[in-house]
Order: structure tokens, then C-alpha cells, then sequence
């Protein structure tokens, strides 16, 4: 095995050894220090082959990590193409509409309390946070309009 493929391989499960990468940020991380893009494309597809990096091992955890942080679920599927990964993971998909409209409301009630906005000024300023959360136009709608006790009940 070469210094330089070496090197590549070392490194690269350094930064696997901290936190699940997706392909991506490894080749991003890496590709400075390659000696060729084809070098490092055939280190990632070893690493890949072994089982060392998954994207979708990725994704699963980045999913669930920004979903505990209560991150909306149009964020969370923008920031993994960000890294490289596109579709949704097992984390997104087990979660129906109605999860999303609660955590939308417990993100609203953290940050504004729980009495649902009654001024349209008010209404915006929420509905701009939750956005930036990454929750869609529904998701917003119904947790604005929702008290502490109109909470959808969760199984």
C-alpha cells in the first residue's frame, strides 16, 4: 500500500473514529491532503466496502441528532444534501404529521410560552422562527394556533 493511500486511510478513520461522516464531508476533509482525486475516491470506496462509512448510517444519526436539537424536518433534509446524502432517512420517515405539528408547538412554547399568538405581528414573528426551525407552512399553521392543552396526543 502506498505512503499517500496509507495516509488517506488513516486519517480518514481518525475522523470516522470521532462521528459518522457522510462520503462527502469526507472527501472534503480530505481531498487537500490526496495526491490524486482518483486515489481518494478509491480509499472512500474501501472504506465504504468495509462498512467503515455509510451514508445511511450517516444520515441516521445527523437525522435523529437534529431532530433531539428540534430542528423541523425541511432543515434536517436540506442540510443532509448539504453533505452529500439525498432522500430521507428511517429517522424522518418514522415520524408522521402529526409528531411534527408537537414539536413545532413545544419549540414555539420554549421560545414565546404557551399562550398561541393572538396579533398578527406576533403570528409572523413566531411563524419566521419556526421556519428557520425547518418546519413546513402546516406545521406552522397548527402550532400557532394550538394552546398547551389542544396538544395532539402522541402514541
Amino acid at each position: 500500500m502506498s505512503d499517500d493511500r496509507q495516509y488517506l486511510r488513516e486519517r480518514a478513520m481518525k475522523l470516522l473514529a470521532r462521528r459518522e461522516h457522510s462520503r462527502l464531508e469526507l472527501w472534503r476533509k480530505l481531498e487537500r491532503a490526496a495526491e490524486s482525486g482518483e486515489l481518494l475516491a478509491e480509499v472512500l470506496d474501501e472504506l465504504a466496502g468495509e462498512g467503515w462509512q455509510s451514508d445511511e448510517r450517516f444520515a441516521e444519526s445527523f437525522s435523529r441528532q437534529r431532530i433531539e436539537a428540534g430542528y423541523g424536518p425541511l432543515r434536517i433534509r436540506s442540510e443532509l444534501e448539504q453533505r452529500g446524502v439525498s432522500g430521507d432517512s428511517q429517522a424522518l420517515t418514522a415520524l408522521a404529521e402529526d409528531d411534527w405539528v408537537n414539536m413545532a408547538l413545544e419549540q414555539r412554547q420554549k421560545r414565546f410560552g404557551p399562550e398561541a399568538p393572538a396579533e398578527w405581528k406576533e403570528k409572523g414573528r413566531q411563524g419566521r422562527f419556526l421556519a428557520q426551525k425547518g418546519y413546513s407552512h402546516s406545521h406552522i399553521e397548527k402550532a400557532l394556533a394550538m394552546t398547551p392543552d389542544d396538544g395532539l396526543p402522541t402514541d
